[in-house]
């Protein structure tokens, strides 16, 4: 058995044009864009978010419903410079989880939660 990528990831929100407006100051590329969905890009990667409505299956619907979306998962997304980056996130006037830190794992990063609270990680490689 191989697994040949990972070309994207499917996320709740509850506000899509809060979510495009969010990705979109951050330099995401759009995609698709429905009443209901709304596709962004970096490179070849998408991220499909998604609102969830009273027609929806009830397990969608309760999975929806928890508070904590997106509990312990970090999206990693690769930046060049991640103190310019942080400052012009900063400039856009978004509050991240603390300045650039140098990690054991090799990394400078910092963490920003988007508007329905997951969790990005901008870094760059030591």
């Amino acid at each position: 058995m191989k697994v040949s990528s990972v070309s994207g990831l499917v996320l709740f929100a509850k506000d899509l044009d809060k979510t495009a407006k969010f990705y979109n100051s951050l330099g995401f590329r759009f995609g698709k864009r429905t009443p209901d969905r709304l596709t962004l890009y970096v490179n070849w990667f998408s991220l499909d978010f998604t609102t969830v409505g009273k027609d929806d299956k009830a397990e969608i619907q309760k999975e929806n419903a928890l508070t904590n979306k997106g509990a312990g998962v970090y999206i990693m997304i690769s930046v060049l410079n991640v103190n310019e980056f942080y400052q012009e996130v900063v400039a856009e006037g978004f509050k991240p989880m603390g300045q650039p830190q140098d990690k054991p794992t090799g990394k400078r990063e910092f963490v920003l939660r988007d508007p329905d609270g997951y969790k990005l990680v901008f870094f760059q490689k030591l």
